[in-house]
């Protein structure tokens, strides 16, 4: 499907086809089945590597102390090898089998890094190994060109990057993980507002559930991590000005530098998504987090314009977290700041009023929202 799609992108930049043509002619491919495997076929495939990894793994893990440290070295550099030897015979026949086999190697070359670090003693600094777990990805996917290896480094790069503020940052008070949970939150927006064009389908899709994942919990944890929670914070030095500024940057800068390349004109929505993330770090930063109302307020109104880009850009999914983001904001304010003023009785009888009448209410407005972005998206 990929050379088709790239293709049909051609011919649309040419003005042979228009661009319905080309999404009807994808469709079409996609249910004949002669583009590529079924859903079905797709989930076994996933699903039969995962166990085929957790297997070598576990049988590995099994004998460890019965094997010698020569031994153990060698058993890391074959499962990494074996993979990767087996995706290039059986790849040439079966496409899909072989990029999943790929990204196998891929997967173990992060447990094969760490695993060599234990055998050899070397001096623990974790992020290190994330950082080259994170280069085998790039690598991969500059030799392989295949999606799944783009997705792998879209995740660990970041990963890698939280790692080494977390420790660069673990002996200063004034909650300095908010920081990089703001770059993670607007990260997350990022990959869950990629395009769904025809090119690169299988990468933006991947992309997109990634964002999905991880935002409500990024969103939670900028929320709730800034605050000074435990009393021995005030014993640790405060963060410096320098290390701040080098945080803020590395949280910001790359997403929105991705953005303005990617999108140019259509990045006008993530700056404003990194207004709005940066506003509520700063109103988290409350000696009671819990107690402070207007973070509830400032995520309701992110939640509203979440729901407004998805009437706009007719996305579904943007309104349909706009909306849950908003129930969870509600059902939040109400444990921190309702609950605990009334009676145990009175307080769940009204919460089952806001679930029931709430609920009803809340479906209504996403159903219309939808029913008004479907025919924005028609009339377009």
């Amino acid at each position: 499907m990929s050379e088709l799609e790239n293709q049909l992108e051609r011919w649309v930049g040419a003005n042979v086809i228009d661009a319905l043509t080309a999404n009807r002619i994808l469709a079409f491919e996609k249910q004949s089945g002669k583009g590529g495997l079924r859903w079905p076929a797709i989930l076994a495939i996933g699903f039969g590597t995962l166990m085929l990894c957790a297997g070598i793994l576990l049988f590995v893990a099994a004998h460890w102390d019965e094997i010698s440290p020569m031994q153990r070295f060698a058993s890391v550099l074959a499962l990494v090898a074996v993979f990767h030897l087996a995706a290039g015979i059986l790849g040439a026949k079966v496409p899909n089998i072989g990029m999943a086999l790929h990204l196998a190697g891929t997967v173990c070359l992060g447990g094969g890094i760490f695993l060599a670090a234990q055998i050899f003693n070397l001096e623990e600094h974790w992020p290190g190994g994330i950082m080259l777990w994170a280069l085998g990805a790039v690598l991969a996917w500059l030799v392989l060109r295949q999606w799944p290896q783009a997705a792998a480094a879209a995740v660990l790069i970041p990963f890698w990057l939280g790692g080494e503020w977390s420790l660069a940052t673990e002996n200063y008070r004034g909650a300095p993980w908010n920081i990089a949970a703001q770059g993670f939150l607007l990260l997350a927006i990022l990959y869950i507002s990629t395009p769904q064009k025809p090119s690169n389908r299988y990468l933006r899709r991947a992309l997109l559930w990634v964002g999905a994942i991880a935002l409500i919990p990024f969103l939670g944890d900028v929320m709730f991590s800034g605050g000074n929670r435990y009393y021995w914070d005030w014993q640790r030095g405060s963060l410096p000005s320098h290390l701040a500024a080098m945080g803020y940057l590395l949280a910001y800068v790359p997403a929105l530098a991705i953005a303005a390349v990617a999108r140019k004109r259509e990045s006008f929505p993530i700056l404003c998504a990194a207004l709005w993330v940066f506003v509520l770090g700063t109103i988290s930063r409350h000696s009671d987090v819990d107690k402070n109302a207007w973070i509830y307020l400032w995520v309701a109104v992110g939640a509203c314009a979440f729901c407004y880009w998805g009437v706009h850009d007719n996305r579904r999914l943007f309104i349909n977290y706009g909306t849950a983001i908003f129930a969870l904001n509600v059902i939040a304010f109400y444990f921190s700041e309702v609950l605990d003023k009334m009676g145990r009785s009175m307080g769940l009888i009204l919460l089952g009023v806001i679930f029931l009448a709430g609920g009803w209410v809340l479906n209504r407005l996403r159903t219309d929202l939808i029913a008004r972005a479907a025919a924005a998206g028609g009339a377009q």
